[in-house]
């Protein structure tokens, strides 16, 4: 069966997809327990910032929302369609565009800290209490020296 994979974008000050984001973030969030944002900061982020989406056949499946320093604020694949690519090729993506790319994660998400390493991202610091229910957070980072264009170009040729 062949799929139709159809990228778009929202650039800051655009919501044109954030429904659609929040409910994938929600699902993920209800049956894994992680992306635990409320509504009002997850708006307000994603209106600052450059969302990239993944749609097959109008169904969103993945997408990833960057700041402009390279931040990635929210990076989300469907349970469903993990293990297709979509991760990695949207943080390829943010790759183009920045020299380093930074993030937080749960230390306790074993899945995410996995993925990030996985891509060449490098624990940068541990953060006591950095969520808002005192969960700690790992400071990540990939760039500077890396090549990060040129380990990552594999996943936009794929």
């Amino acid at each position: 069966m062949s799929v139709n994979l159809e990228r778009r974008r929202d650039g800051p000050g655009e919501t044109d997809h954030v429904d659609r984001a929040w409910q994938l973030k929600e699902r993920i969030h209800q049956q894994e327990g992680v992306l635990k944002q409320r509504r009002g900061f997850f708006t307000d982020a994603y209106r600052r910032a450059t969302t990239l989406l993944y749609f097959e056949d109008d169904t969103l499946v993945a997408f990833g929302s960057v700041r402009r320093d390279g931040y990635i604020l929210f990076l989300a694949v469907a349970p469903d369609a993990r293990g297709q690519g979509y991760g990695e090729r949207l943080v390829a993506e943010v790759a183009e565009d920045y020299a380093t790319i930074t993030c937080h994660a749960r230390t306790s998400n074993e899945s995410a800290l996995g993925f990030y390493q996985h891509l060449g991202f490098e624990i940068d610091r541990r953060i006591k209490s950095y969520y808002e229910d005192n969960g700690d957070a790992y400071y990540l980072k990939l760039g500077d020296n890396d090549g990060i264009r040129e380990r990552l170009s594999e996943f936009l040729r794929g």
